[in-house]
């Protein structure tokens, strides 16, 4: 279950499984939901899928985290560079694979992964995300409200 490896529930939780998680990648595939928040006229817009790479990455850590023995980590999507769409939106009942490959993680916490997302053998998105994940979330939160 994706809800063993990421911190996001549904509503929130856009991915539907991990398909594969090593130290260097994970591979998630979601499916297009035929109604919600980003549902319109029955596709989903593709710049929804910035969210998409970056609850991949959750996985991955999610993944990393769970293989040292520890619990899932709290993270947040920092930004995005060289954010390209091959396409306007995504029709609902589309399966789409997300694949995010991680470029950098720093002993501070912060993470950059090249993430690419496709529709069969299509690529549909592509992007480089920053992220970051604090040692002590709850405590990071408290103090930066």
């Amino acid at each position: 279950m994706i809800e063993n490896y990421i911190p996001h529930r549904r509503p929130s939780r856009l991915i539907d499984r991990l398909i594969d998680a090593d130290d260097e990648h994970a591979l998630v595939e979601a499916e297009v939901p035929s109604s919600g928040r980003f549902v319109r006229d029955g596709a989903m817009p593709t710049w929804v899928g910035i969210e998409l790479m970056a609850q991949a990455i959750a996985a991955w850590a999610g993944a990393r985290a769970r293989r040292r023995g520890e619990p899932v980590p709290l993270g947040m999507l920092l930004g995005t560079r060289k954010f390209e769409i091959r396409r306007a939106a995504l029709p609902a009942g589309a399966r789409l694979r997300i694949d995010a490959r991680c470029e950098l993680m720093s002993d501070s916490g912060v993470g950059m992964f090249d993430c690419r997302m496709t529709l069969g053998e299509e690529e549909v998105a592509r992007a480089f995300v920053s992220v970051f994940e604090p040692e002590d979330a709850a405590n990071y939160m408290a103090c930066n409200p």
